[in-house]
């Protein structure tokens, strides 16, 4: 995965007019994406996250994310402190200090736009999962919208911003109800060891469990 490689995958994919399926140059580049994370065991990176809803005020947090395969996924947040989204692989917990509440949902079942970054450590494939791609360059980045194939999920659009390495800097995912969520992921590091005890939820002392048919936060 050399520069010279990336630059000229870049090179093909400036300007790109929205297509079904992206063209070769385009192409070579997400499959450069994919062998990245299809590869990986395991993912540690900090992340800062801002969400905005009609009628709602914007929210930004930040904290650092941890990824596992098969779709298992630790949210700590640092900002609010002690906040923490979880995923199991089969279930999401979602745990706010502010309620001393904790809500249980099937991962399948769940509308949280965290819960699509699963794929990473999944099988990323772009060409099963996405259409309508456009493509640009920013500066030395690449930016790459899309859509999802499957129109029953609960977002509608996917914009990956891309870094020399082909490692996801930037995701944002708009939503069925044009909620924007928008990451942003630093230090990124691939197979760090992670104890499986990171991805079995315990519940804070004196909280309450709630199961509950989707997760929803407290604006």
């Amino acid at each position: 995965m050399t520069r010279i490689l990336l630059s000229v995958c870049l090179a093909a994919v400036v300007c790109a007019p929205a297509q079904q399926t992206p063209d070769p140059g385009l192409k070579k580049l997400l499959q450069q994406v994919e062998r990245r994370y299809n590869s990986a065991r395991t993912i540690q990176v900090e992340f800062e996250q801002s969400v905005s809803a009609p009628g709602r005020p914007r929210r930004t947090e930040k904290g650092a994310l941890t990824l596992r395969k098969p779709g298992r996924m630790r949210w700590d947040y640092t900002s609010p402190q002690g906040k923490l989204f979880l995923s199991d692989g089969k279930h999401i917990y979602y745990y706010s200090p502010a309620t001393n509440r904790a809500e249980k949902t099937k991962l399948k079942e769940s509308e949280d736009l965290r819960a699509p970054l699963a794929f990473l450590l999944g099988k990323l494939d772009f060409d099963r999962d996405f259409r309508n791609y456009q493509s640009r360059t920013d500066h030395a980045l690449t930016v790459i919208n899309a859509e999802p194939k499957n129109n029953r999920l609960p977002y509608r659009a996917v914009e990956f911003t891309l870094g020399p390495s082909a490692e996801i800097q930037k995701l944002v995912v708009t939503g069925q109800d044009n909620s924007i969520s928008e990451f942003r992921f630093d230090n990124e590091r691939v197979n760090v060891a992670v104890n499986d005890s990171a991805f079995k939820f315990q519940l804070p002392p004196g909280a309450r469990l709630v199961e509950s048919a989707t997760v929803e936060e407290q604006p």
